[in-house]
């Protein structure tokens, strides 16, 4: 049976077909409107499956939307084709987190703005039954709190909150945002006096310690999940001591497409990683791309399956020589404020030489830096570190790391993301190629 899982109606649609635990693909809908964070999904995009499942369900949605004064989600699939069966926001959540990790007892930790009428919760899994232990109730809300300072720092909300980590860093944390949790958050905030720095770095803390605590009252198993869009902050992330941690590389609500359609299958999916989108199949020698760094400093890769997740794995890339001062020009080619940091993508033996602390093949947690590459390393001294082990399936990267190493001794290369700012990443070949006319950067 194919299922085909739908994410649509609040930000970020995404779809995902399985057929008998294999993932068959997955895409986020903007990269193929080109409109961010598009989120009615197009039926003439959806591949044809046996039955269609949602992350949610839509009925108690509209109905905490209408108790709210808000506008109805009255626009969706089911338009068209109709959606078969709905489960639960955090129960996609917790099945796309359960489904793909090696873990069969744990406990999984949901946190994001909002779903039904809860916006965070907590599930045990133990011999395979999924129990919720805790939730949180609308409108107290970790995620509309860190969204509504976000907004009131005039960044998007719900798009932009990465920016305001980053920013955190150049800040003091002098606000107290505790009283976040007793107000209603979605109608916007004043904020206190302050920089936006500090203000950044105050919300972060204000997260950090609200995520500690939930861990430490709720999730007393070894094996910890994260998901929902929160699980995205990668420096919080890090403060988790004493764990053995799965993030999906899609935790959001796109991800919840995987979930959903997990969660009818019931079973685990053979999960091999997160290049599971739209295919470029181009002959790329990696040893070309390796000798272009070194004589211009950057290029993008547009190859393979694009990822599915927010973040740029190798086959949606913009590399650059992480040896030359060369942030400021990459941040420019992006059209993004010079303050954003970039991450080094390295090859596993050589990843403690050069960082210290939390590192995995996802970019999901900070580590220090041991090394004066300036450019892979933020104002604090760390790093979003892409550790690339050998044999990495649906990638180039390791080949192209390899290469580069060869040329250099050096193990690690500057990766971000193939697009500007505001805009979805490049998903085909003919949007590469515009790409490289228009920014005059190679792409291979």
């Amino acid at each position: 049976m194919k299922i085909l899982g739908i994410s649509e109606g609040s930000h970020d649609a995404a779809w995902t077909l399985i057929e008998d635990g294999e993932i068959l693909e997955a895409h986020h809908l903007e990269r193929h409107t080109r409109i961010k964070n598009d989120k009615w999904l197009k039926m003439e995009l959806l591949p044809w499956a046996n039955t269609v499942i949602g992350h949610e369900n839509r009925r108690r949605v509209n109905e905490r939307r209408k108790e709210a004064g808000q506008a109805l989600l009255a626009h969706g699939l089911d338009d068209w084709c109709g959606i078969d069966h709905e489960y639960n926001h955090y129960e996609t959540h917790a099945w796309a987190g359960w489904s793909t990790s090696t873990f069969n007892d744990c406990d999984i930790l949901c946190v994001d703005a909002i779903g039904e009428r809860e916006t965070a919760a907590v599930f045990e899994v133990r011999d395979k039954i999924f129990t919720k232990t805790w939730e949180m109730k609308y409108p107290q809300s970790l995620g509309l709190a860190y969204s509504a300072v976000t907004a009131a720092l005039g960044y998007k909300p719900m798009e932009e909150e990465y920016i305001v980590m980053g920013l955190a860093a150049y800040g003091e944390p002098i606000v107290d945002f505790d009283y976040l949790l007793d107000i209603n958050c979605h109608k916007g905030i004043h904020l206190p006096k302050g920089s936006p720095e500090d203000i950044a770095a105050s919300i972060q803390v204000f997260y950090e310690r609200q995520l500690l605590k939930l861990i430490d009252r709720y999730c007393k198993h070894k094996n910890l999940i994260l998901m929902g869009g929160c699980a995205l902050n990668c420096v919080a992330n890090s403060k988790i001591k004493d764990k053995n941690i799965w993030i999906m590389p899609n935790p959001g609500d796109a991800g919840s497409s995987l979930g959903a359609a997990a969660r009818h299958y019931g079973k685990k999916l053979n999960w091999k990683g997160p290049y599971l989108g739209t295919n470029i199949e181009n002959e790329v020698d990696p040893r070309e791309v390796a000798r272009h760094l070194l004589d211009y400093g950057v290029c993008g890769i547009a190859n393979g399956r694009a990822e599915f997740g927010p973040r740029a794995l190798g086959n949606r890339s913009l590399l650059a020589d992480p040896r030359r001062d060369i942030s400021d020009t990459v941040n420019d080619i992006k059209r993004r404020q010079r303050f954003r940091p970039f991450a080094p993508a390295i090859v596993e033996e050589y990843s403690e030489q050069f960082f210290e602390g939390p590192m995995n093949e996802y970019m999901q947690f900070v580590a220090k830096a041991k090394h004066n590459y300036k450019s892979v390393t933020h104002v604090d001294g760390t790093a979003r570190v892409q550790v690339v082990k050998p044999n990495t399936e649906g990638t180039l990267l390791r080949e192209i790391l390899e290469e580069w190493f060869e040329l250099t001794r050096c193990p690690m290369l500057l990766n971000t993301s193939l697009n500007i700012k505001g805009e979805p990443m490049v998903d085909t070949w003919e949007q590469a190629e515009s790409w490289e006319r228009k920014y005059n950067v190679k792409v291979f």
